[in-house]
């Protein structure tokens, strides 16, 4: 009698009714937690859809920030350029003029 008791009181009586429970459970658990999944899945689908929108979006926004900018400082750039260009050539137009 002692296996016996071992067997009825030990670890797979439980498993086993953990099992049955399961298994009896299991029909009329799963048609709700889909139930209830499935608002969910397309509620962060739709979450996601919009937050990536909404990253092309700023993405754009910063792009044409950053050729707004580009765009000034090559004008500014090749403004002072020219303007070197010419005090340069006046400053040698002045020399070449005292030179002679």
């Amino acid at each position: 009698m002692g296996l016996l008791d071992n067997v009825v009181k030990g670890p797979v009586p439980i498993g086993l009714a953990i099992g049955i429970g399961a298994a009896v459970l299991a029909p009329v658990v799963l048609p709700v937690l889909v139930g209830v999944a499935k608002p969910l899945t397309k509620a962060a689908m739709k979450s996601g859809i919009m937050l990536y929108n909404k990253g092309k979006e700023v993405i754009a926004e910063v792009g044409e920030v950053t050729e707004d900018l580009w765009a000034e400082a090559k004008t500014e750039a090749e403004t002072a350029m020219e303007e070197k260009e010419t005090v340069d050539q006046m400053g040698e137009a002045q020399s070449g003029a005292q030179t002679s």
